[in-house]
């Protein structure tokens, strides 16, 4: 049995980390919902400045808008929710058949509004309705300003991955301001039924420090921080508090393993799989993680409720002058800042593909 299925079988949700118009065009996404387990996608900024700059799949739609006038950063939404709903119409099944647990996509509001609460919360609704989907999550990311953002758009009803957590402290953050806003759903008598993920990245730990650890400590950080994280969520959701929400028909926002995509060559290519191997958890992959774990045919142990050994590992890294507080302060502000940095580079693209295209179109007609 391929490992993809395994892991299905243990209770884990397999998502694909990538969006491309030609991954829907050829049926290959079917193929791997049908295949390998996958039941849900997540994209990015940087999946979609890729997918746009590297193919010439979207010239002719980018030329019908252009037209029209509409601005780069419009028609980039109008390029995604296109794509998105398209994954969500055909993850839309397994939506329905788990209740709502799985069949998911997600669609980020703009980077550039990481620190701007007030701007999120119009553009996480904005993008909600545009979409027209009930299985579409929209990312927001867990800074500071982001937290109350997450709280608001939860009490609208809108589904909500919170992106850029890296680490437990993060983690909490993120999942009580998503209670919060399921708590005053309840206190309003509206439907506690809202669907998140907190997605907490797992492998930039591990690439951020290689330079600085012993040969022993190598690719060890990120495993370490995900199992204490998971260890601090399955306590909160076996919590008083969470029973009453369970109780008054709430669901518990399930934690999801980001950056799972092996950096390091020397590692095994599914790393991050065996090792967060755990139910009720998401592990969103890039295209290449997820054809070598199909390859693979065994997996291993469960990712453990009690942490295992992690804080004997964080004492290590701690001798090592490894400051965890601070490295996931400084890998939340980089992730935020790369994100806006692809962002800016596929406003780029989308303006001189419009400019060609546009010259082309002249020079022909």
């Amino acid at each position: 049995m391929k490992a993809t299925q395994l892991l299905h079988d243990e209770g884990q949700s397999l998502w694909l980390d990538n969006i491309t118009r030609e991954l829907l065009d050829s049926g290959t996404l079917k193929q791997y919902i049908d295949d390998l387990s996958i039941t849900g996608l997540t994209s990015n900024p940087t999946i979609f400045d890729h997918a746009i700059k590297n193919s010439s799949t979207y010239d002719s739609e980018i030329m019908q808008k252009v037209k029209k006038g509409v601005s780069a950063e419009r028609l980039f939404f109008e390029l995604a929710i296109e794509d998105l709903t398209r994954a969500a119409d055909l993850f839309r099944p397994i939506h329905e058949k788990t209740n709502g647990v799985d069949g998911w996509v997600s669609l980020e509001v703009s980077p550039l509004l990481a620190y701007d609460t007030a701007s999120t919360i119009a553009a996480a609704k904005d993008l909600f309705a545009r979409a027209n989907r009930p299985n579409l999550l929209i990312k927001i990311p867990g800074t500071k300003q982001g937290l109350p953002a997450i709280e608001e758009a939860i009490l609208a009803g809108i589904p909500v991955n919170v992106t850029l957590l890296f680490s437990r402290e993060h983690y909490l953050a993120a999942a009580e301001a998503f209670l919060r806003g399921i708590e005053r759903r309840i206190d309003a008598g509206l439907n506690p039924q809202v669907g998140s993920v907190a997605s907490v990245f797992v492998s930039r730990w591990d690439a951020a420090v290689a330079s600085k650890v012993p040969e022993n400590l190598l690719n060890k950080l990120g495993v370490a921080i995900a199992e204490r994280t998971y260890k601090a969520a399955s306590a909160l959701l076996s919590s008083a508090r969470w029973r009453r929400v369970y109780n008054l028909g709430g669901r518990p926002q399930r934690l999801l393993w980001a950056s799972t995509g092996t950096k390091d060559p020397k590692a095994s290519d599914i790393l991050y799989m065996k090792a967060l191997a755990a139910p009720f958890t998401v592990n969103t992959m890039p295209e290449a993680t997820l054809k070598a774990l199909a390859t693979h045919t065994e997996l291993g142990g469960l990712l453990p409720t009690d942490g295992g050994n992690c804080e004997e590992v964080l004492v290590q890294f701690a001798k090592a002058g490894i400051d965890v507080n601070a490295l996931a302060a400084q890998l939340q502000e980089e992730g935020a800042d790369s994100f806006v940095k692809s962002w800016n580079d596929l406003m780029t693209v989308i303006s001189s593909k419009s400019a060609s295209l546009d010259k082309s179109a002249r020079a022909a007609g």
